[in-house]
């Protein structure tokens, strides 16, 4: 069996999270998801709309989905890793990863030859988080 590990913020649910999740999966048996949790997401992108556990819930219910869990808060990102035990990650096409670089600390931290790819961006509009909060603000939603 081969298990695949994706990760994200997943804060509005959009077509951009279906294609990545749907070609995660492509590259396994088992997909696991990582929800970044609350005190994560606040530390690198800005304050989560939707809290972390209804993140998860909502990202478990995903057809291409057979599990997801709440990141940490501390520690590093091997942790997680060391716990899902993956033999692919798959990162979305806007994470800010290099995927060379995360091979090579995978390794240099005892998580052996854990395959590494990128899924492609889809050609949807709105396939960003931050374009539909754009657009939503533009339409006099937010201020």
């Amino acid at each position: 069996m081969t298990r695949v590990m994706a990760s994200g913020v997943f804060d509005i649910i959009h077509p951009g999270h279906i294609s990545y999740l749907s070609q995660a999966k492509s590259y396994g048996d088992e997909l696991v998801v990582v929800v970044a949790s609350d005190d994560t997401v606040r530390r690198e992108k800005h304050e989560p709309i939707t809290p972390d556990y209804m993140r998860a819930k909502i990202v478990e219910a995903l057809k291409p989905v057979d599990r997801a869990i709440i990141g940490h808060s501390t520690g590093s990102i091997f942790d997680v890793v060391r716990e899902i035990g993956p033999d692919v990650i798959v990162l979305g096409f806007d994470q800010h990863f290099d995927e060379g670089k995360l091979k090579k600390d995978l390794k240099d931290n005892g998580l052996g030859d854990i395959r590494v790819v990128r899924a492609t961006e889809t050609a949807d509009d709105l396939n960003a988080t931050r374009r539909i909060v754009e657009k939503i603000r533009r339409m006099g939603g937010t201020s």
